[in-house]
């Protein structure tokens, strides 16, 4: 790998890593930069999820103040996201890529919708009664397992599944919602790297360069997504949801 090489990828990792703090699907970054480069797609993928945990890290800890108070629905939704990520991970190494390639699409619009459609679909489910004061009941548990299902196996939009699913469920504001979702990716794509590095190759020169790159984007797109609005942040997560979709119907890796 030359230096020009190297460069390309820290920078993308930082633009991916503030992606993910802000709203996720920073892989949409990453992971075509790999392949340009010529990664074989698989190793391409794991030494991309393995490197962006640190970032994952990083973005938790820059929306620390919003997180207070959130520990004991965050373990719960943390459980049913170790489950789903090891499920995912294992299935990319196990299956061929069109098994889900054909429905990641259909999920992440179906995530956007969620996310335009939250405060009216919150107030509904607040007025059933259907949301539970902790963790969101056990619609919400198995919609992250799910979604975590997804990040484990490729991740690209699994914030955006993530914030549409937690919005609805959760009465808070879309900052803490964003806050919780950093923490539930932070889990699934740590358990997948955890897999990865035992079971796959790992391009660890890619590895560095990420992670390097993803704890200073981490820290940058914390900063910067904690002073948006919830418009202006709603408005951004339906859009890299749009983008996710093109990207994977038009460009599939």
């Amino acid at each position: 790998m030359g230096i020009a090489e190297a460069l390309a990828i820290l920078a993308a990792a930082i633009g991916a890593g503030a992606i993910n703090a802000v709203v996720g699907s920073g892989s949409l970054i990453t992971f075509p930069t790999l392949l340009a480069f010529g990664l074989p797609p698989v190793v391409a993928n794991v030494s991309n999820n393995t490197g962006l945990v640190p970032g994952n890290v990083s973005g938790v800890y820059g929306y620390r103040a919003e997180l207070a108070g959130q520990r004991a629905r965050l373990t719960r939704l943390g459980l049913a996201s170790l489950a789903g990520g090891l499920t995912g991970a294992i299935a990319l190494l196990a299956l061929p890529a069109a098994v889900f390639g054909f429905i990641v699409p259909v999920l992440i619009l179906i995530a956007c919708v969620l996310v335009v459609a939250q405060p009216r679909l919150s107030a509904w489910v607040a007025a059933r009664g259907a949301s539970h004061p902790e963790h969101g009941g056990p619609l919400l548990i198995a919609g992250v397992y799910l979604a975590a299902v997804y990040g484990g196996y490729f991740g690209a939009a699994q914030g955006v599944l993530l914030i549409g699913l937690l919005g609805i469920f959760w009465t808070d504001g879309l900052q803490r919602v964003n806050a919780g979702k950093n923490v539930l990716v932070t889990i699934v794509n740590g358990i997948a790297a955890v897999i990865f590095i035992l079971i796959a190759h790992i391009d660890w020169v890619v590895v560095a360069l990420i992670a390097g790159g993803s704890i200073v984007g981490g820290l940058i797109g914390a900063r910067v997504g904690r002073r948006l609005p919830p418009l202006a942040l709603r408005l951004i997560v339906v859009a890299v949801g749009l983008i996710a979709v093109v990207k994977l119907l038009f460009f599939p890796r």
